[in-house]
């Protein structure tokens, strides 16, 4: 209590951060998301970040030193201004600290750099692409992605939520009502710059109108057939060892369309930035399967057909299992 301000501010500054921090390492790991790299923002101002990114904007045209600052020649982008970098103090902008970021970014060999913001910054989109140019990259090598907001429901009412008053809802908070797997699922269903109302109570509830139970549900459904084979002593035959030329109804050949169309919507996921493709696939998918199973018997209609179904339906659980795994989610056998 007797220590000075000056030596006291410093230790619980630092001692609160340490813990906030691990806070949100633990809230992270929870998620399943793993960081390789914790980058400290303050090591921009302590080291030669910010010198280093002045020295190249220099020397490639894009810095200036005027009225005892320094600038960013935005102006040659079609800013309708320059933007300060240094101010006449000697502090650097937020802007100055941005850019020095990104360079280190593209220094540690990254060839693109993917920013996610929230929406209410998409008017500082165009200044940053701009640095990037400066920088001596090209524009697409930043692609930045805007994040709508989320409203949390509960028993049929948005959750009230104020960061003046300070009442919100953790992360931490909605993993522990819901579980990981409906909290993952949730928040990539929707298009990241689409807002998205979470309804707590569909995703606690385990009934197929919950649309991530919905699609384990359809894993667990085959696995459920594969038990009952091995109970009646049907093994599980091999694609050779089978006529796929039997599955002519509506739901099989439906199935096998789906199927077959898993690998371009992964490769549109992936160059859209869009995992919400992938969920949209995999209800889709479950939902063509969960038709077949309530049209049709897999097992005890005869050998060949048998086989055929069989295939078809451990077709269905390899790409069940790998949509799911690419978003994150398990893949239960039995529920």
């Amino acid at each position: 209590l007797d220590i000075p301000p000056g030596e006291s501010l410093p230790f619980f500054t630092r001692y609160a951060n340490e813990v906030i921090l691990e806070d949100i390492r633990k809230t992270l790991e929870n998620f399943g998301v793993k960081f390789d790299v914790w980058f400290s923002e303050k090591s921009l101002y302590d080291g030669i970040k910010i010198p280093k990114m002045l020295e190249t904007l220099k020397k490639n045209g894009f810095a200036f030193d005027a009225d005892g600052a320094t600038w960013f020649k935005a102006t040659a982008f079609s800013d309708d201004k320059d933007r300060v970098l240094i101010r006449s103090n000697g502090v650097p902008t937020y802007f100055a600290s941005d850019i020095a970021y990104h360079k280190n970014k593209y220094d540690r060999g990254f060839d693109m750099v993917i920013d996610v913001w929230g929406a209410d910054h998409h008017g500082y989109i165009p200044r940053m692409k701009a640095a990037v140019q400066a920088l001596g990259r090209k524009e697409e090598d930043l692609q930045i992605l805007l994040i709508q907001f989320v409203n949390l429901h509960r028993g049929g009412q948005q959750v009230s939520m104020s960061t003046r008053s300070g009442e919100f809802v953790t992360l931490e908070e909605v993993i522990d009502e819901v579980g990981v797997n409906a909290t993952r699922y949730f928040f990539a269903m929707r298009r990241s710059d689409s807002h998205l109302d979470f309804d707590l109570d569909l995703a606690k509830s385990a009934s197929t109108d919950n649309p991530v139970f919905y699609v384990q549900y359809a894993h667990a459904r085959i696995h459920s057939i594969f038990r009952e084979a091995a109970a009646r002593g049907v093994a599980m035959p091999k694609p050779s060892e089978v006529d796929l030329s039997l599955l002519v109804e509506p739901e099989e050949t439906s199935l096998v369309k789906r199927l077959s169309a898993f690998p371009g919507e992964v490769e549109k996921a992936a160059a859209d930035l869009a995992p919400h493709r992938i969920v949209f696939y995999a209800y889709d998918l479950a939902g063509d399967f969960h038709s077949f199973y309530n049209a049709h018997r897999v097992l005890g209609v005869g050998p060949e057909l048998e086989g055929a179904r069989l295939v078809l339906s451990e077709a269905t659980r390899v790409v069940l299992a790998n949509a799911l795994s690419l978003l994150g989610i398990s893949a239960p056998e039995k529920m």
